[in-house]
């Protein structure tokens, strides 16, 4: 068994640290995708998680591989978006476990069009979709985590187009900047309480969501390999595991004294900010002119 520089064993240092063992998660979209990864990541952390998501088959799915690993959950099928919904899921949690510690907001979606192609209903679809939801849910989880005494921690999951033009999807994107700001504000608030308000921003991380709606530059673009490496710094595209790595990390107590603010999985594109690493010619922020250049059909 190893020590650490201070003598003592290096075993089981993130389960003493982490403070998460028995606690109470809510996590809203978490049958498929990210959400799944969250999910099992929490629980395999010690983690009592209830989960609501509208894919039913997904849902049953879950629901068998958390029983099969003996873990404590509730699996529900039903909409976020639908207030009387979300709050039924909240109060099974208080008669199933009678406290709260962690929130985490996955549910989220979008379609692709020009704005001025773009409708009132659509847009309130988006609202509804992306920002909503993630008000209500907030509004359900703050109080019970205030009354437990315990503070908590709450966990949005956004996207790198909260902070970037995102051509296409201007709603979307608004919506999700919207997000942002109501986190660093409800963070302030809820500060005095020890309950943290975070977010964590991927960029490309391939799920079947993200495939259902494109990547904005074809639907192939950045499935090539050479596409990954030319956009992404780090030249690998995300891993859903590396989106439930920071959630566990915000609801853990190695968070404890983060909060709001945004983690940004995303190998390096935020910070590259338009700077693209092209093959045979290293870092710019245009395309080369061998890219543009079209081949001579004699």
């Amino acid at each position: 068994m190893s020590e650490n520089g201070n003598g003592t064993s290096g075993s089981g240092w993130f389960e003493r640290r982490s403070g998460l063992a028995d606690g109470v998660a809510v996590i809203t979209g978490g049958a498929g995708g990210l959400g799944r990864a969250i999910v099992t990541d929490l629980a395999a952390n010690g983690v009592r998680t209830a989960v609501l998501d509208l894919d039913a088959e997904a849902a049953q799915d879950l629901r068998t591989v958390l029983a099969e690993g003996g873990h404590d959950a509730v699996v529900q099928v039903g909409d976020a978006r639908d207030p009387e919904t979300l709050t039924a899921l909240f109060e099974e949690v208080d008669r199933r476990w009678g406290r709260l510690d962690t929130l985490v907001n996955v549910v989220g979606g979008t379609f692709r069009s020009p704005f001025t192609e773009t409708r009132p209903k659509g847009w309130d679809a988006l609202l509804r979709t992306n920002l909503l939801h993630v008000m209500h849910a907030c509004s359900l989880a703050a109080p019970r985590m205030r009354a437990g005494g315990r503070g908590g921690s709450i966990v949005t999951i956004t996207t790198i187009e909260a902070h970037r033009a995102a051509p296409g999807f201007a709603v979307y994107s608004a919506a999700k900047a919207a997000v942002e700001q109501f986190s660093r504000t409800l963070a302030i608030e809820l500060a005095p309480d020890r309950i943290r308000v975070n977010c964590v921003a991927p960029d490309y991380v391939p799920t079947p969501s993200l495939a259902r709606i494109g990547h904005g530059q074809g639907d192939s673009a950045m499935d090539d390999p050479v596409g990954v490496q030319v956009a992404i710094p780090l030249g690998r595209s995300g891993k859903v595991t590396d989106i439930s790595g920071c959630v566990v990390f915000l609801a853990s107590d190695l968070g404890a004294y983060l909060t709001g603010t945004t983690l940004h999985p995303d190998g390096g594109t935020s910070a590259s900010a338009g700077w693209f690493n092209w093959p045979e010619q290293g870092w710019a922020n245009y395309a080369p002119l061998s890219y543009l250049r079209q081949p001579d059909p004699s």
